[in-house]
């Protein structure tokens, strides 16, 4: 169930759009003062006649008061109401039937509101529930009256409502009263703030994934990159094999992509990270991981650390490999044949080594997410009581920093897992939910050598929505 239950909208400049006449005696620098004014101010309130509110504008501004009606009716007819918007306010509605009510609230006098019925008479009116105007209120926004009259004479929970406007103050004085308030910019993104305030973030998540499955292809400089790694982990998070396009090896070893390398060489070497995880998360016979394994203590260097690839010529060593390595060794019980891989990765979480990301690992969270997986899934209390409280601190440690999709997830989950409560981070994610229901390609991993990174949206999104599940269990938990 959405947490709001009613929308309250401003008229001008969000549902309705005018033009300053630009051949007129009155210039639109001069209109907009008008506008502005104390006693345009009191005209809305209700206060003043028009033809009073015109008489005192020209004297205070040197303006013939015949003037200053002639721009204020040419502006009321160059009105135009936003049929994208107003379709959509329908679609909310019927969508939600009864459980969402949508109003109008504007700084508008009688006159001029009268003419706006006239005009946009062809509009649908009734996709508001009641709409509240100052000249009925004797208020006007950003004044907290005319706020608490609204809430009042609609029944409505702050707490649950949304308020709508395009200026800042009235926004401002919006949420001093517990409203939820969103700054106009555009349609567009009013419509994903919406639909990611209203509608269920999980099921929407789902529908792109089903609506795209196969096809959750990564992308590096605009181009499709086909490669096995984030469809592994796609299939780790959702056990979904309709999600993915793989073709498991024949033998033990995988290879980061299912042919030829793309934007690097094209005989490119099996990898020790890839097939962890393939090897993980499509289990091999007994032998065939054994074996695998054995080939995989060859490539250590001489600090006895694993290396990433199954190529003596590519003598590279990554933490976030080293991990992935360990999860494998662990989960077929030969962690101790790796113990210098282990050591290092503890310093490296100890030391904060990981902070900028890694040869082949854009974030932070890169680390910190494997790491929880390989903890997770190690039955060694040993590796739990080691690893654990540290991993605890220093997931804490990065709530509220800036992050794409994927790294705000892959914290969250982190946070889920060390039973830290991180409302910042959910908020910022779900926000970042497009109007598809999928979220913006995450990245993940890049070219060592060119520094290319590579990201997907269909592992984002996945990602979102475990952190979105998990944090939801966290917080009725506490």
């Amino acid at each position: 169930m959405t947490r709001y239950d009613s929308i309250i909208c401003d008229l001008g400049d969000v549902l309705f759009t005018w033009s300053p006449p630009s051949s007129h005696a009155i210039p639109p620098k001069t209109l907009r003062e008008i506008f502005s004014s104390a006693t345009w101010f009191e005209y809305e309130k209700g206060r003043v006649s028009q033809q009073t509110c015109y008489d005192r504008l020209g004297h205070e501004l040197s303006l013939n008061p015949a003037d200053v009606r002639k721009a204020i009716e040419d502006s009321c007819a160059s009105l135009k109401w936003d049929k994208n918007l107003a379709s959509f306010f329908r679609e909310l509605k019927d969508a939600n039937r009864e459980a969402l009510r949508i109003f109008a609230m504007s700084n508008i006098s009688r006159p001029d509101y009268e003419a706006l019925r006239s005009i946009s008479s062809d509009m649908d009116w009734s996709i508001f529930d009641d709409i509240f105007t100052s000249f009925a209120a004797g208020r006007r926004k950003p004044e907290l009256g005319f706020y608490r009259y609204t809430l009042s004479q609609a029944s409505l929970d702050p707490s649950r409502t949304i308020f709508i406007d395009d200026k800042l103050e009235n926004v401002l004085s919006a949420r001093s009263q517990g409203l939820y308030g969103l700054m106009y910019h555009n349609f567009t993104e009013l419509k994903q703030s919406l639909l990611n305030l209203l509608g269920n973030p999980v099921l929407r998540g789902q529908g792109y994934l089903k609506q795209n499955a196969g096809h959750l292809t990564s992308e590096c400089a605009g181009l499709a990159i086909q490669e096995n790694f984030a469809q592994l982990l796609i299939l780790d998070m959702t056990n979904d094999r309709s999600l993915v396009d793989l073709d498991v090896p024949k033998e033990g070893k995988w290879n980061f992509f299912p042919g030829d390398g793309q934007l690097t060489t094209a005989n490119f070497p099996c990898d020790l990270d890839t097939t962890s995880l393939g090897l993980t998360v499509i289990r091999a016979k007994e032998e065939v991981a054994a074996s695998t394994m054995d080939e995989m203590l060859l490539y250590v260097n001489e600090d006895g650390i694993v290396q990433t690839y199954f190529d003596c010529t590519r003598p590279r060593i990554d933490p976030v490999v080293c991990v992935n390595v360990l999860s494998l060794f662990y989960s077929y019980g030969r962690g101790n044949e790796i113990n210098p891989t282990l050591e290092w990765v503890h310093q490296v979480l100890l030391h904060r080594a990981y902070l900028q990301g890694s040869r082949y690992y854009e974030t932070a969270e890169c680390f910190l997410f494997f790491l929880y997986r390989f903890i997770s899934g190690c039955d060694s209390p040993v590796i739990h009581n080691r690893f654990y409280p540290l991993l605890k601190d220093r997931v804490m440690e990065r709530i509220g920093m800036e992050g794409d999709g994927l790294a705000l997830a892959m914290r969250l989950i982190v946070c889920d897992f060390t039973k830290v409560k991180n409302e910042i981070d959910l908020q910022t994610l779900r926000d970042l939910q497009r109007e598809d229901g999928g979220w913006d390609s995450g990245l993940i991993y890049k070219y060592g050598s060119s520094g290319l990174s590579i990201g997907n949206r269909g592992l984002t999104t996945v990602m979102a929505i475990h952190a979105i599940q998990s944090s939801s269990l966290v917080r009725s938990s506490l």
